[in-house]
């Protein structure tokens, strides 16, 4: 939960529960990530701790089996808890099995928010010969909900890949405060490069810090910002360090809020993802809406180079480090009075009141009793 954990999803929530709580009595069912009181209330949204706070990486970096175990069977405690519509996200997967008993036996709906899918490969990948098993998890609970709620028009392709046509799913993506972002000044603290995220392997920051030390060593002394946490921040500090780069690169994981975030990309010449596997890529919309060049990659499961190409500075490049640099010492030699200094007006289509008020249909009595496939127009798709 944000400002506890950062990511798209921490962001996603952050900004929908608020104006979801305008419409209907939202609680939110989560680990003791605070101190004080199991419940709380704060703008409209009643947060319930059911779970004591556990590590959700493991030494290695990977996602805990344990902490999704443990999380899954405290779940258990919403048997006994009022509600008419259970809106379970995708992650760590395995509390959507009790979850999905608990709707059966309560006969009340439970929607589930999908933000990427992995498939087989991806899971052989990351768990080697015990992929088929995280594979399995996967495929089943995609297949347990009533309905589900897409973080993409791309993710909605790969469930319907998985799970065939006849399945109940809305497109219904991350959204961002055009306006907000607009009022937001830059940061004076200027740096050539930001990169936004969680520090875990899939991101591929390591690789970041190589683009760095390699246009170095071409005599391009360019410097970065690295905003975010995780189980790698010290791995990759130590990276930095190895490479000669520590000090023209700045990390930075103690953001307090939003506009704080803004200001810093505003203050950057160009924001770079390179990750391997984005379900979205909140952190490239915001980008764009700050206005500053982007600079993504071709990785298969990387759909945040889809709001690039639709972006008019944005960059798709390949994943190999030699192409990074290139494309990155391509952008940074333009003059900066050439690039686009606001965002595109299609960015529009993504405010959070459009989408939310998508939710709140989703959540009304006879939406989803069993429903037809929903149907994607081209508008509805945003991408």
């Amino acid at each position: 939960m944000y400002p506890h954990s950062y990511g798209g999803r921490e962001f996603r929530y952050q900004a929908i529960l608020p104006r979801l709580a305008e419409h209907v009595d939202i609680h939110v069912y989560t680990m003791r990530w605070w101190k004080g009181p199991n419940v709380y209330t704060e703008n409209g949204v009643t947060f319930h701790a059911i779970c004591p706070l556990l590590p959700m990486y493991t030494k290695d970096g990977r996602r805990s089996i344990i902490q999704g175990i443990i999380f899954a069977l405290f779940c258990l405690r919403l048997l006994t808890r009022p509600f008419d519509v259970l809106d379970v996200d995708q992650i760590p997967y395995f509390h959507v099995f009790p979850l999905r008993l608990i709707a059966t036996i309560r006969r009340k709906p439970l929607v589930a928010t999908w933000h990427e899918v992995w498939g087989p490969g991806a899971w052989r990948d990351y768990l080697k010969w015990l992929g088929w098993l995280g594979w399995f998890v996967e495929i089943t609970c995609i297949r347990l909900p009533d309905h589900i709620i897409s973080a993409s028009a791309q993710t909605t392709e790969r469930l319907h890949e998985f799970v065939g046509e006849e399945a109940s799913i809305t497109t219904i993506p991350n959204g961002i405060d055009v306006a907000a972002i607009a009022e937001v000044p830059a940061s004076p603290h200027k740096v050539d490069i930001v990169t936004v995220g969680r520090l875990i392997e899939h991101k591929r920051v390591h690789v970041l810090l190589d683009v760095i030390a390699s246009l170095h060593a071409r005599g391009i002394y360019v410097t970065a910002r690295v905003i975010g946490d995780g189980p790698d921040r010290e791995a990759l500090q130590k990276q930095a360090k190895a490479l000669g780069i520590d000090s023209a690169v700045d990390f930075c994981h103690d953001i307090a809020e939003q506009k704080e975030l803004y200001s810093l990309i505003k203050a950057s010449r160009m924001f770079i993802s390179l990750s391997t596997r984005e379900g979205f890529g909140i952190a490239v919309l915001e980008a764009i809406a700050c206005g500053v060049p982007v600079l993504t990659t071709t990785a298969p499961d990387n759909l945040a180079q889809y709001l690039a190409t639709r972006y008019s500075s944005g960059f798709v490049c390949g994943t190999h480090t030699a192409e990074i640099v290139d494309a990155t010492a391509d952008i940074l030699s333009q003059p900066d009075a050439s690039r686009s200094l606001s965002a595109d007006s299609w960015i529009e289509e993504y405010g959070w009141e459009k989408m939310v008020d998508r939710i709140v249909n989703i959540y009304r009595p006879g939406f989803i009793e069993p429903v037809a496939p929903t149907a994607i127009s081209k508008e509805e798709e945003f991408v």
